[in-house]
């Protein structure tokens, strides 16, 4: 079995404040998140915190997503590994876009034995990039998928 993973460490900025205080939102846009990468769900678990805030995890067969929120500021930082070939950024969008953020800072990590990195490549150079500053949400996204068609429930289809 190969190691080889994909692991996107995202931050949002600027979200919709309402949408970050709101357990069931904040669940539904992690699960369809998972959806739209094309992951296995095989659990979840989310805490909606007094006074405000929510933090949950969705474990996939591919490895997990997670997410902390501070309503307060606006702020979402986030946590997608996926392995299996399944590329996280698909669902890295469209997380932003239902949490509403104006601006984002990710670090990809391509996580692997070094013997496997080296022999199969699957991810080319322009595959990853870093964003130390903020950025708007839509400077990081590749065109491939920022050109991908929109699914009836508003966010990007498979």
């Amino acid at each position: 079995m190969k190691t080889i993973g994909r692991h996107l460490i995202a931050e949002y900025y600027d979200c919709r404040r309402e949408i970050l205080d709101d357990a069931s939102s904040v669940r539904q846009a992690m699960l369809d998140a998972a959806h739209v990468i094309g992951a296995t769900v095989l659990g979840e678990n989310f805490h909606q915190f007094d006074p405000h805030g929510v933090s949950g995890t969705v474990v996939i067969a591919e490895s997990h997503l997670s997410i902390h929120t501070w309503p307060e500021n606006g702020y979402v930082a986030v946590d997608i590994y996926t392995c299996g070939g399944l590329d996280p950024r698909i669902g890295f969008e469209l997380l932003g876009e239902r949490l509403g953020a104006e601006g984002c800072r990710v670090q990809e990590i391509v996580r692997g034995l070094p013997e496997e990195l080296d022999e199969s490549a699957p991810i080319q150079a322009g595959d990853v990039q870093i964003i130390s500053q903020t950025a708007p949400l839509q400077s990081w996204v590749p065109a491939a998928i920022e050109n991908r068609p929109v699914h009836p429930s508003g966010g990007l289809a498979a």
